[in-house]
């Protein structure tokens, strides 16, 4: 029920900006029809995705995707601008001749809607290098390089190209070990296992390890962990595993109900312990355990802005380092992106994590 009301006020407000496109729309009413006409193709290639994907060669519904996605993007803006200038209009602050029938409000609508997309898209290209530095009073083998990233979303938007390009950023850290917070696969298996993503990840120069994130779930969750081993990642479902000094704790994503409790994974005597946990709930938990560092995901940050500011009220921590304690935790925005390779007020990112021993 929740979705189909969420689907028919998606429609309204649909309809509301393209009403307000045909009526900024000058030059007669063939360019009105035209352009809503494209609005309402735009639409329905974004919702086809969610139908067509699987029924599509793999090429196909990568550039369906490439296509539609977008959309959901220009959608919100056109309707943060048509709103903001209704209630510029009705305070008599904004001319009413530019939302009707007029060139400038035409251009400079369309106009910053493409800058929008063109600058965001670009914007997620450029991935962000977090480092932290973590000083640890328990002993270590050695000073650990350890690459840290989440939400990838492999699937029918990012690729092998793209994910040869995240292998190539990583490698370049020289780490000691590779740790994914979960998301390593957006929706569906089908892009992944045909276009043989497995053999990329061969290419990495660490020992990959990932936990579960809800989106690894949501096909084949057998046929994800036969991906992960013919990659040669090591899934972490409520484990515990020693690497080099320190311990590990992954654990299965909250979504499955289950789950163990942290307290029945978590031994914090003598070994710095890091906890892979992909979605971060429950943050004083992790601190009452002991745990000295957390990293999470699955937040995205919102992907965009203003989206930004209803994650940022969900979540203690949506984004970034926080202390609590003798905890440090980070939550990262994603390497990686579900639906529109758009950013706008966020940034798509990975860790390198340094331990030391004080």
């Amino acid at each position: 029920m929740r979705i189909l009301l969420a689907f028919v006020l998606v429609l309204l407000l649909a309809g509301y900006v393209c009403w307000h496109l045909v009526r900024i729309t000058p030059w007669g009413w063939v360019a009105k029809v035209v352009v809503a006409g494209l609005f309402l193709l735009w639409m329905a290639s974004s919702f086809s995705t969610f139908v067509l994907s699987e029924r599509l060669p793999v090429r196909w519904a990568t550039r369906l995707n490439e296509v539609g996605h977008p959309w959901m993007i220009a959608f919100l803006y056109l309707l943060i601008l048509f709103l903001v200038a209704d209630v510029a209009s009705l305070c008599r602050i904004l001319p009413k001749s530019l939302t009707q029938d007029s060139t400038a409000g035409f251009c400079s609508v369309i106009g910053l809607i493409t800058v929008l997309l063109l600058a965001g898209h670009f914007h997620y290209k450029h991935k962000y290098r977090e480092v932290l530095t973590l000083q640890t009073e328990k002993a270590l083998e050695k000073p650990l390089t350890i690459v840290l990233a989440s939400d990838l979303h492999l699937g029918y938007h990012n690729g092998k190209p793209e994910l040869n390009r995240w292998i190539d950023l990583i490698n370049a850290e020289n780490p000691d070990l590779v740790l994914i917070a979960g998301d390593l696969i957006d929706f569906r298996l089908r892009p992944v296992l045909e276009g043989n993503l497995a053999e990329a990840f061969h290419r990495l120069q660490a020992p990959v390890w990932t936990v579960p994130g809800n989106h690894d779930y949501y096909d084949d969750f057998e046929k994800a962990s036969d991906f992960f081993r013919e990659a040669g990642i090591r899934l972490l479902r409520d484990t515990v595993v020693d690497f080099s000094g320190i311990r590990i704790i992954g654990r299965d994503d909250r979504s499955q109900a289950g789950r163990k409790p942290l307290s029945a994974l978590a031994d914090t005597t003598g070994a710095f312990t890091l906890l892979l946990d992909h979605q971060p709930y429950n943050l004083d938990e992790t601190e009452a355990a002991g745990i000295d560092f957390q990293f999470s995901g699955h937040t995205h940050r919102g992907q965009v802005w203003p989206i930004t500011w209803i994650i940022d009220s969900m979540y203690e921590k949506s984004w970034g380092h926080l202390t609590r304690g003798g905890t440090h935790y980070y939550v990262t925005s994603g390497l990686g992106i579900w639906g529109p390779t758009i950013r706008i007020g966020t940034r798509s990112e990975y860790m390198v994590l340094k331990l030391v021993s004080q």
